[in-house]
């Protein structure tokens, strides 16, 4: 292992080995798989795809219940998980292996529409974190010396407030809350940019979009009131080729984009030719037409994920809600994903004239509604400036408490009280490109 390894593990280790998780081990197979030749790939990603497979069938009752007595002598008759499948509490879908005590548990953004708790077993979780520090390093990023710059939300009930705040101060970054963006509290960013020694951005799409909207309004670029910075990651959301342009040209440093999904891993990211490189250490991408089938490559089709290393929780086949189209180059050991189709979150325009970024509702559902919370999916449409509507599907109908608290929520994450109606459907409407999208502006 080299001197530049182990100085991205200490504080990694720090942290980590606190909580039992085996990163020193996870970085060792991380490595161990980037050394295998493309000629031996294709055996390596079957070998490994029907092992995790075998694994669940045996050790997962929520698994084999789901399979049924489903044909599966081929990989790709194997039926597509979907989150629908998973609404059912956490314990009734581990592996015999694992119980609450043995797990790294989270919970989704619910941007889809549908908020998932989910698990991985301790080792798989290292090998996700091996896998991001590894990407970070094509840039010369190290989570112990570079400082971040991060627009992200964060959570406003005091104890997970104060506990996200220690993590910032522990992981050498600062926070830029992002559920208000106006044009004072971008004022604001810009000051902190102007005294702190920031070395790269991190953090959601059309938030930093909107800070280099207000840059060019300015007139300003960044790099020349904070010149240590080198790069700026994007996360979360859509990069559409307009914005990656804006964002480069306001900020001054490259643009690297990071396609993700909590539950699983780090799917994409950016490599140093500019390709947007799958993840094909970790996980296993599949792009299929509507019959579950692969599509050539060039082709697009519905994004499929299984996880290759997580023994507490099955994610075969999971459908991640994404259509996208791989590269024609793509191979097994380097797939690229040539496009990403979907939409970036709209932004709510209040009657005070503040913007918030769509997935701030998010955080709205998370703090009123809880893990237990009879919504299934859900939907938030701003129909006038003051107006919002929640349509969402249930078995029953909120009660006055349970809409009480996002009236509460609602307050407390924008600032100023507005109207909400709430809809109970027996379906959501999905986009032309199928995706579910958690905000809507009317407006």
């Amino acid at each position: 292992m080299t001197k530049a390894t182990l100085s991205i593990l200490n504080l990694f280790d720090v942290t980590m080995r606190i909580k039992g998780f085996p990163v020193e081990e996870a970085q060792a197979r991380l490595q161990e798989i980037k050394q295998i030749p493309e000629g031996s790939y294709t055996q390596y990603v079957e070998d490994s795809r029907n092992t995790i497979f075998s694994y669940h069938l045996k050790h997962t009752p929520f698994y084999r219940r789901f399979i049924a007595d489903t044909a599966t002598a081929v990989w790709e008759d194997i039926p597509i998980l979907k989150k629908k499948d998973l609404q059912i509490s956490l314990p009734q879908r581990l592996s015999d292996n694992f119980n609450a005590k043995k797990i790294h548990t989270g919970k989704t953004s619910g941007s889809s529409g549908t908020p998932l708790h989910y698990a991985k077993d301790y080792f798989c979780h290292a090998l996700t974190w091996a896998g991001i520090i590894d990407r970070f390093g094509w840039y010369g990023l190290d989570f112990n010396t570079s400082y971040q710059a991060r627009f992200y939300g964060i959570p406003l009930e005091f104890t997970a407030y104060q506990k996200e705040r220690v993590k910032d101060r522990l992981s050498n970054r600062y926070r830029f809350p992002i559920f208000d963006l106006s044009e004072e509290k971008m004022e604001e960013f810009l000051s902190v940019f102007r005294r702190k020694k920031f070395d790269y951005i991190n953090g959601h799409t059309s938030s930093i979009v909107l800070f280099a909207k207000f840059l060019k309004r300015k007139n300003i670029k960044l790099i020349t009131i904070c010149p240590t910075l080198t790069h700026c990651i994007v996360t979360s959301e859509m990069l559409f080729p307009d914005d990656k342009i804006l964002l480069e040209d306001q900020l001054g440093v490259p643009v690297i984009n990071e396609y993700g999904a909590s539950e699983l891993d780090l799917l994409a990211f950016t490599n140093t030719s500019g390709e947007f490189q799958v993840n094909s250490e970790n996980i296993y991408l599949e792009i299929v037409d509507d019959a579950g089938k692969p599509v050539p490559y060039g082709m697009p089709g519905r994004i499929l994920v299984t996880m290759l290393y997580n023994k507490a929780h099955p994610f075969i086949r999971y459908e991640v809600g994404d259509l996208g189209v791989l590269d024609e180059t793509s191979t097994l050991k380097k797939p690229i994903l040539k496009e990403l189709l979907g939409r970036a979150n709209d932004n709510a325009i209040l009657v005070n004239g503040t913007t918030v970024p769509g997935h701030t509702f998010y955080y709205v559902a998370k703090s009123s509604m809880g893990e237990d919370s009879i919504v299934h999916e859900f939907v938030m449409i701003q129909n006038a400036k003051d107006t919002f509507t929640l349509k969402y599907v249930a078995e029953r109908n909120l009660n006055k408490t349970e809409e009480e608290a996002l009236q509460d929520a609602l307050l407390t994450y924008l600032g100023v009280k507005v109207i909400l109606k709430c809809e109970r459907v027996e379906l959501l409407d999905r986009s032309n490109r199928g995706k579910l999208k958690q905000f809507i502006s009317e407006l």
